[in-house]
Order: structure tokens, then C-alpha cells, then sequence
């Protein structure tokens, strides 16, 4: 893999990755517990993350929020900056 360009990461890497939002300091589970949207030519559009605070739910339903990329501002060695009010984020439920 040394002829890959060194920007590039693996997924395997980045889901241990915590989320946090450096607008309001809010603190997401790390990767593997939330989702990306990736359209078909391989680009990330948008990142779910999982709103329901107290883990596995059968009876409630589970709320998400759709933080589009434009607002994912870096990715760390441990961390997934986002900068996002809560005015934008997509809320959604299943």
C-alpha cells in the first residue's frame, strides 16, 4: 500500500474514531456506531450519527441526525472533528 497517497484512510482505521462537534462541545460515539452516506463515484456526502444516548433500544425508536460532509472539518488521529449547529442537523427517526 506504499503507492497510496498518504491523505488516505482507511475505514478500518477511523472507526474507532470518536465524533465531537466542536460547536457545542457535544461528544458522538466513535464510527462503527454511526453510518456514512457514500454516493456512487466513492465521495462521502453525509455522516448519521445515532442520537440514542442509552445504546440498544427494542422499544423506542431510534433517533439520527444527518450532519452533511461540508461540515465535517478534520480528521484526526483519533477524532472526527464536525462543526454543526443544531439548527442544521436532519433529524430523523426509525
Amino acid at each position: 500500500m506504499s503507492d497510496l497517497n498518504d491523505n488516505f484512510k482507511l475505514y478500518s482505521e477511523i472507526e474507532k474514531y470518536e465524533i465531537i462537534n466542536i460547536n457545542d462541545g457535544e461528544k458522538y460515539s466513535i464510527v462503527s456506531n454511526n453510518d456514512i452516506i457514500i454516493d456512487d463515484d466513492g465521495r462521502m456526502k453525509v455522516l448519521i450519527l445515532n442520537n440514542n444516548s442509552s445504546g440498544i433500544s427494542f422499544f423506542n425508536k431510534n433517533e439520527f441526525s444527518e450532519v452533511p460532509w461540508e461540515y465535517i472539518k478534520k480528521i484526526g488521529t483519533k477524532t472526527i472533528i464536525i462543526d454543526v449547529d443544531d439548527e442544521i442537523l436532519k433529524k430523523s427517526h426509525l
